[in-house]
């Protein structure tokens, strides 16, 4: 547990590159905790795809409690080619979400300093995704059936009023502390339902916040916005999956996913919550050391922002501005050659 001097984090590399971005980003945020006066003590688990293999679940019985002891889970990335990825991530990731009532994933994607974005015409925009996190179309209720008629499969949304109602008042908080528009994703003309319900919510909501200006949009047309006009988005909350569909767009317009963080929270502190760049596992790299940090890195700083260390938290943010600033410190996945490892020492260089 917490002690006046430090945190205890459990430390998740995972697969991939996780184990190359995620042991850079703790030289990163030990070195600035140095700098601050308090210490991260680093639970080392090595729940994976490999550990599935060799011991038929993606983590042992007692996860869960052994996670419910840390003060936040520090995640690289889970996935493997090995196994399916229904099993990966139903087995780690969405087991943890759930159990810590992590109902908040936030996705900040913004230009950062001497990148170019993938769209010629765009020259800067900051966005904050909302994205539930818990329920919605990431459901487990379902099933698959033989008919006469031949295989069918279904799967179930589900939408509460308790789960729309507090994401949505996290957005408008959000939206109303950086001074900003919110959008709402939605498809209440293709999907008669939850849709419609998810916009009745935001309504009342909505109504409760009169100083925030805020539409709803249609996730077709907010997807094309994105590429059109991101510069005039500020905070765009949606449902478990458009939001995640959402936040990879964002990722991609802003130059590269290996910059793009996100963090799953439980904004009641009651439960740790967990951050986890948005880049996946990336199979086709790892183990070559020319993963991008930045964004394993940034997940940290919002993990410090979370746990009360802001000042440690914008040193580090300052350190990646400063970094991508350099031409010469621009890994593959922008364009240049640097290293993990080249990084890496550039940030701890770098850190105010």
């Amino acid at each position: 547990m917490s002690g006046v001097d430090g945190h205890l984090v459990a430390a998740i590399p995972g697969d991939g590159i996780g184990k190359e971005v995620l042991p850079a980003a703790q030289r990163v945020l030990d070195a600035v905790a140095v700098r601050h006066d308090f210490a991260l003590s680093w639970c080392e688990l090595p729940w994976s795809c490999s550990w599935y293999t060799e011991h038929g679940a993606m983590m042992p019985p007692d996860g869960i409690d052994r996670l419910r002891e840390t003060d936040a889970i520090f995640l690289g990335a889970v996935g493997s080619p090995s196994v399916p990825d229904h099993i990966s991530l139903w087995g780690l990731l969405i087991p943890i979400r759930r159990a810590f009532d992590q109902y908040v994933n936030i996705r900040p994607v913004r230009l950062l300093p001497g990148l170019a974005s993938r769209l010629r015409e765009c020259e800067a925009f900051d966005v904050a995704i909302v994205r539930e996190n818990t329920e919605g179309e990431y459901s487990d209720v379902g099933g698959r059936f033989a008919t006469p008629a031949g295989e069918v499969a279904v799967q179930e949304s589900i939408f509460t009023r308790r789960g729309c109602e507090r994401l949505l008042r996290y957005a408008f908080d959000l939206a109303r502390q950086r001074g900003g528009a919110l959008v709402s994703a939605t498809k209440s003309n293709g999907i008669m339902h939850t849709m419609p319900f998810w916009d009745e919510v935001t309504a009342e909501v909505a109504a409760s916040y009169p100083d925030v200006k805020w539409q709803r949009m249609h996730v077709d047309a907010l997807t094309a916005r994105f590429i059109t006009h991101p510069e005039d988005l500020d905070v765009v909350v949606g449902s478990n999956l458009f939001g995640d569909i959402l936040g990879n767009i964002a990722a991609a317009v802003s130059g590269s996913l290996g910059v793009a963080p996100s963090a799953n929270l439980d904004p009641t502190g009651r439960n740790p919550s967990m951050f986890e760049p948005v880049h996946g596992s990336a199979p086709d790299i790892a183990g070559r050391g020319v993963a991008n940090p930045i964004a394993q890195v940034w997940c940290g700083a919002l993990m410090l922002d979370h746990l009360g260390r802001e000042k440690a938290a914008a040193d580090v943010l300052t350190a990646i501005e400063t970094v991508t600033a350099d031409p010469a410190l621009r890994t593959r996945d922008l364009g240049g050659r640097a290293t993990t490892k080249d990084v890496t020492s550039a940030l701890v260089d770098a850190l105010p």
